[in-house]
């Protein structure tokens, strides 16, 4: 529903209320965990508040104009439009959109389809930009904060510490994505957060090889460099590849495959979220400091691929999304140069007197 110059700062609404919603969760725990011994349930419990809340929201959220004229409200959906638009002179984009709708209806197996070779680029992109995004290792430091501040010797305010440092600059940075996402571009934001990102924990594994490859305490003033540089880390995620890695996802597709490309993003992200969570631990033992040089590598290859494969997608309507790949250096080679989508030539309805 976004218009497209301000589709990027509307999308990273989404990861705002993320690293909001961590944030206070993390702040929850922590006093609640004082609360001897039924605190968890306190915890537990609030998790019931936001859900309330998003139950009642539904009950006033309306329809997406997209989804109206899919099902064939055509009438309801040009009024929406109008309505989100703040005008009546909406034509263009309502053609554009009852176009995209027909191609949509003429897929009967938008996964199939995907898998087709002019729809390469977006399938890529869902797979590897969600996967790329987990291999910052960013959900390595929030998950395990609390035993890294440990290891350099916060004791037993790990918890705090972790929560409150780390979940604010989170918060901050994602605002700052927010202004600058439609003005600077998506690349941008990738790359410049790439050499920050990759800094930041080349300086982490060096100060954490200096403490686990000696037998001595890390000093108060390398103690608070780590937890600096660790703040540079998140911020840089925070404005990039968090909010990043779901909006260009979200805003690739045509509307033919977008169900089965946002599945497909949704379903990388949470399978590689599973992996390191479950192999971080293990890692950080085998490998201590290099934990962090292993991630860097990987840094180092997507910033790559952004810098090669990924075009600029900032102001480019959802429905004029192809031309983006087909004027890509390489990205053109999968792409046709004009739609080859058969799609049955039938009366557009124009009531709204059945209900779907």
């Amino acid at each position: 529903m976004a218009p497209a110059k301000l589709r990027g700062s509307l999308n990273i609404m989404f990861q705002l209320a993320i690293t909001i919603g961590i944030l206070a969760a993390n702040l929850i725990n922590y006093g609640t965990d004082k609360i001897k011994p039924w605190g968890w349930r306190v915890s537990l419990g609030l998790a019931g508040v936001p859900a309330l809340l998003m139950f009642v929201g539904g009950l006033f959220l309306p329809e997406t104009p997209n989804s109206l004229i899919e099902r064939g409200y055509q009438d309801k959906g040009r009024a929406l439009l109008e309505k989100v638009r703040g005008t009546k002179n909406v034509d263009a984009e309502f053609q554009d959109l009852v176009q995209a709708s027909e191609k949509a209806n003429a897929i009967k197996q938008p996964f199939r389809n995907i898998l087709e070779k002019r729809n390469r680029p977006q399938l890529v992109m869902a797979t590897l930009i969600p996967f790329f995004q987990q291999f910052t290792g960013i959900n390595a430091i929030m998950f395990y904060a609390p035993v890294l501040f440990k290891t350099i010797g916060f004791g037993g305010n790990a918890s705090l510490y972790s929560a409150v440092i780390t979940g604010a600059v989170n918060v901050v940075a994602t605002l700052v994505s927010i202004f600058t996402v439609d003005r600077w571009g998506r690349r941008l934001l990738f790359l410049e957060a790439g050499v920050q990102m990759f800094i930041a924990q080349v300086v982490i594994a060096i100060v954490l090889g200096e403490k686990f490859g000696g037998t001595k305490e890390l000093s108060k003033g390398f103690a608070a460099l780590v937890v600096v540089v660790i703040c540079v880390y998140v911020s840089a995620f925070a404005w990039s590849w968090g909010p990043l890695g779901w909006l260009v996802p979200s805003e690739i597709f045509p509307l033919e495959t977008r169900s089965a490309g946002q599945s497909i993003t949704v379903s990388v992200n949470m399978l590689f979220t599973f992996v390191i969570a479950q192999a971080f631990l293990a890692m950080l033992c085998h490998l201590k400091y290099g934990i962090f040089l292993f991630f860097a590598g990987w840094v180092v290859v997507m910033s790559l691929f952004v810098y090669f494969f990924l075009p600029e997608t900032k102001n480019v309507p959802i429905e004029e999304m192809i031309t983006v790949w087909r004027k890509h250096w390489f990205w053109k080679l999968f792409v046709p140069a004009a739609d080859t989508y058969a799609v049955e030539q039938r009366p557009m309805v124009l009531n709204d007197s059945k209900e779907g």
